[in-house]
């Protein structure tokens, strides 16, 4: 779930967006920035938990609203009933779900065409 980058310091990305650096969102932003897939609220919460950083569910949505409002994160639906997020500031990319046990990647420098028509081109040989 977590790469191993050289991060940048968060609290001046929060600042150059009119946000307080408060411990919650910090955290949050480094959660985000390490992370290889888009990340939903509740893991969000239950990273929040294990840090013994003290907040409700309400405030962590209301920090991910912020944050979306402010142009850091967007929004990641995957058609399984709730939201997902990831830094706005990650490479453009594509997501590709298991159907069988949800597990996403993120698919970076592919072309998508070649993808989709070779997927058609497998599913129309199976399915005449």
């Amino acid at each position: 779930m977590v790469n191993a980058k050289i991060q940048h310091d968060c609290k001046v990305e929060l600042n150059e967006v009119a946000l307080r650096a408060t411990p919650a969102r910090m955290a949050l932003m480094t959660l985000l920035e390490a992370s290889d897939k888009p990340l939903d609220v509740q893991t969000m919460i239950e990273y929040l938990d294990k840090k013994n950083i003290k907040t409700d569910p309400a405030t962590v949505f209301r920090i991910v609203n912020m944050f979306t409002d402010k142009g850091l994160l967007k929004p990641i639906q995957l058609q399984e009933g709730k939201f997902r997020y990831e830094l706005l500031a990650k490479a453009e990319h594509h997501h590709l779900v298991c159907t069988r046990c949800g597990q996403i990647e993120d698919m970076s420098d592919c072309n998508i065409d070649v993808l989709e028509n070779h997927i058609e081109k497998k599913i129309c040989l199976r399915f005449p």
